[in-house]
This record gives structure tokens, C-alpha cells and sequence, in this order.
């Protein structure tokens, strides 16, 4: 593909895509010594006197440590912590262009649980927030739900919730153009990682009945004693009518196909089987479980995948800009369901009833409103606790 040789041509070039920069010219000495040495003394000590001070006298408030152990990048997987650098510093540049936070890159050269929840709790007191990324599942669920209940600021994994978001919000709208209901839709969602099932639990969350999962292995179902205990879990959640095989059989009458498993491994006879005005979208990357193309000869309606080069792209750049902001902006603690829902309508809201269409179900990342709408809905959410 032309892109990936642009992309590493680009990155050659630019070798690292942040910088740091000093918010204050240091031009003479009594500058030095207001900003170090012996001026800076007065904030360290008012720091240890209340540690809040730290969010009005140092840059915390505005700062999220992305991290990640390289185990699941991208549809790439387990390509190690160097080699998932250069997105980690794709995500910081993406805070920093849509909503002026400062980001630092982290990859830690760990896979172990106890061990990624130590060091990364270690790291915290630098920073107001923490983006874990691309961890594979099913430690990406213990590494969170852990640092949660130990940080007293927000811990965010996107891969799960970021994702699930955007796709929520691009489903809303989706179904609203071929008017069908969420709650009585059919809803199949392909990969059992970390995306696949935290989109399913937050489809629940927004009213969907009737969801079936598989993975390579095929349909969850609560016989599989190969499932892991987030597998088992769901299982017990969906797949009502107990199917049992692969995706084609799931697909059968299905409204919805989501997929965030791996590249073209749907065909067009599988979304035959779908019922009319489907929906499909195809989540992977690099490569889309089928392509657009192949989904609309196949009769679907509304295709979204999360490629940039096509319409609907749902993809969790959408979502953590201003949720993040929000969060930073009114010293959230954790992050809620409450915010996480209100944050996906006020996705789906930014487009019109007017403005709906097969190829516009969910705003373009360069909507200058998307981080705006997504900050006031976690603020709205914060401001009705207290």
C-alpha cells in the first residue's frame, strides 16, 4: 500500500512525532531561579503541604501517560514494546491536535500482570490520567480493573472502552437510518479479545438483547471449556438461542455484524444470510473483515470499518480526545458507565436527523465539535454528582 510507505518515509523523517516544550522562555537568570532552584522550593513545599496543588503548580492536571506492553498492537499482535512506539507516540500527537493535552509515550517491557499493575501505579503520581493501550485480553481487564480500584485518577483502557464507544454511537445512528430497534436487533460481534468484549458489555449497557460472539473458535456458548473467565462471563450474557458453530451459522438473520477480529475473513455468502437493510461493521486493521465493496454487492446497508479512506470510519480517535479533556478538566476520580453512555449519545447527536445517511452515520474525527460535545458530557455527568 502507497500509505505504509508514505507512513514510513514520514516517520523517518520526523523520527518521533511529539516534542517537549518549555511553557516559559527561560532567557536570563532570574527566570532560572523562578522556574528551578531556589524559587521552585515554594511549590514543592506547598505540593507536600496539599497534594492538589499539584494540579494548579505543575503540568499533572494536563498530562496522560499512554501505556502499553506491545502484546496486542493494531490487527499486528504481539509485536513487543519497541515496536508498538511508534503508535503509542501516534496516540499522544492525536491528545495533543484535538485536545490540547500533553501525552507521554511509555512502553513497558513486561507481560506480567502483578508486574505492569506495580509499575504502572508507580508512574502515576506524574501524571492526571492513564491511556492503557493495545494489552492483549485477558490482562488487559485485570491491569485495569486493578489500577482502578488503587489510582485516584482516571484509568482509561481504550482498546476496550474507546472502541466501544465510538461503536455504540455509530450503531445508534446506523439503526436509526434503516429503522431498527437496538433492543430487538440481532447483533453479532466477531473477536472475543479485549474490543469485542467490552463492546458487547456496553451494548447491554445501551439496551441490546440479543447479541452473539465469536471468535476463531467460533460461537461463545456456555459448553466451551476452552473460554477464558471474561469468555465464560459473556457467554452467560448472550447467545440466548444457544447457537453453537461458526460465524456463518451466527450471521444467519442477523441485523448487525461488528467485527474487531482480523482481515478478510468474511465473504459474501456469509453476508447473504444477514437479513435485509444490514448492517456491517468491519473493524480491523490494517485490513477490514470484508471490504466495502464486497459488503454492499452483498446487499448491506450501512458499512462503517475503521480504515480512514472510506465513509464511517469508527475508530476510538473520536472518543478519548475529549474524554479524556472532560475528565482532566473536572478532576474526575475513575471514569462510570454514566459517563461512558453520555458520552456515546453525545457522539450519536452530532449527527442530524438531516445530515443521516448511509455514508454518515458518525461525525469525521476532524469535527471540531466531536471533543467539544464529548468534554460538557462528562462534566454534565460530574456535575449531577455532586
Amino acid at each position: 500500500m502507497d500509505v505504509m510507505k508514505a507512513s514510513l518515509d514520514l516517520h523517518r523523517q520526523l523520527k518521533g512525532k511529539i516534542k517537549i516544550e518549555n511553557t516559559l522562555d527561560i532567557k536570563n537568570k532570574t527566570d532560572l531561579s523562578l522556574v528551578y532552584t531556589p524559587g521552585v522550593a515554594s511549590s514543592c513545599l506547598a505540593i507536600k503541604e496539599n497534594s492538589e496543588e499539584a494540579y494548579e503548580l505543575t503540568g499533572k492536571g494536563r498530562t496522560v501517560a499512554v501505556i502499553s506492553d506491545g502484546t496486542a498492537v493494531l490487527g499486528l499482535g504481539d509485536i513487543g514494546p519497541l515496536a508498538a512506539m511508534p503508535v503509542m507516540e501516534g496516540k499522544c500527537a492525536i491528545f495533543k491536535r484535538f485536545a490540547g493535552i500533553n501525552a507521554v509515550p511509555i512502553v513497558l517491557n513486561t507481560k506480567d500482570v502483578d508486574e505492569l499493575v506495580t509499575t504502572i501505579a508507580h508512574l502515576a503520581p506524574s501524571f492526571g490520567g492513564i491511556n492503557l493501550e493495545d494489552i492483549s485480553a485477558p490482562r488487559c481487564f485485570e491491569v485495569e480493573e486493578r489500577l482502578r480500584k488503587m489510582l485516584d485518577i482516571p484509568v482509561f483502557h481504550d482498546d476496550q472502552h474507546g472502541t466501544a464507544i465510538a461503536c455504540g454511537a455509530a450503531l445508534i445512528n446506523a439503526f436509526k437510518y434503516v429503522d431498527k430497534n437496538l433492543e430487538s436487533a440481532k447483533i453479532v460481534i466477531n473477536g472475543a479479545g479485549s474490543a469485542g468484549i467490552a463492546i458487547s458489555k456496553f451494548l447491554i449497557k445501551l439496551g441490546a438483547k440479543n447479541l452473539v460472539i465469536c471468535d476463531k473458535n467460533g460461537i461463545l456458548n456456555n459448553d466451551d471449556p476452552s473460554l477464558n473467565s471474561v469468555q465464560k462471563e459473556m457467554a452467560g450474557l448472550t447467545n440466548k438461542d444457544q447457537l453453537k458453530g461458526d460465524l456463518s451459522v451466527a450471521l444467519n438473520h442477523a441485523d448487525a455484524l461488528i467485527g474487531v477480529s482480523a482481515g478478510n475473513i468474511v465473504d459474501e455468502s456469509m453476508v447473504e444470510k444477514m437479513h435485509p437493510d444490514a448492517v456491517v461493521f468491519a473493524m480491523a486493521n490494517p485490513i477490514p473483515e470484508i471490504s466495502r465493496e464486497r459488503a454492499l454487492r452483498a446487499g448491506v446497508k450501512v458499512y462503517g470499518a475503521g480504515i480512514s479512506n472510506i465513509p464511517n470510519q469508527i475508530n476510538n480517535a473520536l472518543v478519548f480526545p475529549g474524554l479524556f479533556k472532560g475528565l482532566l478538566e473536572s478532576r474526575v476520580k475513575q471514569i462510570d458507565d454514566e459517563m461512558e453512555v453520555a458520552a456515546c449519545k453525545a457522539l450519536a447527536d452530532l449527527v442530524t436527523d438531516e445530515t443521516l445517511s448511509a455514508d454518515y452515520i458518525i461525525p469525521d474525527v476532524f469535527n471540531e465539535n466531536v471533543t467539544r460535545v464529548i468534554c460538557e458530557a462528562i462534566q454534565h455527568v460530574q456535575l449531577s454528582k455532586i
